[in-house]
């Protein structure tokens, strides 16, 4: 786990806006692009949001193909709970998020944390 020193208030501020969807993606992106910490949990931020839209569409495309076949709707039905577990695993992991924004730290969240850190966000 690795840490930030001697972050001030106003970036660990930054850092958990970061966490709103798209209004506080903005104010960081625009008003606070030279905060490392803000920035890295922008990407963490931004990273979360498009696993828990990506857990939707590759539902909803498999419960399209599976419409298609005969009485297979209902395992497209049952697939469902695997969204509704990504989206409780969303929910838990952006207040981690949040917790590690205002403790200054920066450690990538789980699953998909180290790939956000490569978003070409800068």
């Amino acid at each position: 786990m690795t840490s930030m020193t001697r972050t001030s208030d106003p970036a660990r501020f930054s850092a958990a806006i970061a966490y709103i969807p798209v209004i506080g993606w903005l104010y960081v992106f625009l008003t606070q692009r030279k905060s490392p910490l803000a920035l890295y949990h922008l990407r963490q931020s931004i990273g979360l949001f498009v696993f828990l839209i990506a857990a939707l569409v590759i539902w909803m495309v498999v419960a399209w193909l599976l419409a298609w076949i005969p009485y297979m709707a209902i395992v497209s039905a049952a697939l469902f709970t695997l969204v509704i577990v990504a989206y409780f695993y969303g929910v838990i992991a952006w207040v981690l998020g949040l917790i590690k924004a205002l403790r200054s730290e920066v450690t990538p969240l789980p699953v998909f944390g180290r790939w956000a850190d490569r978003l070409p966000i800068k």
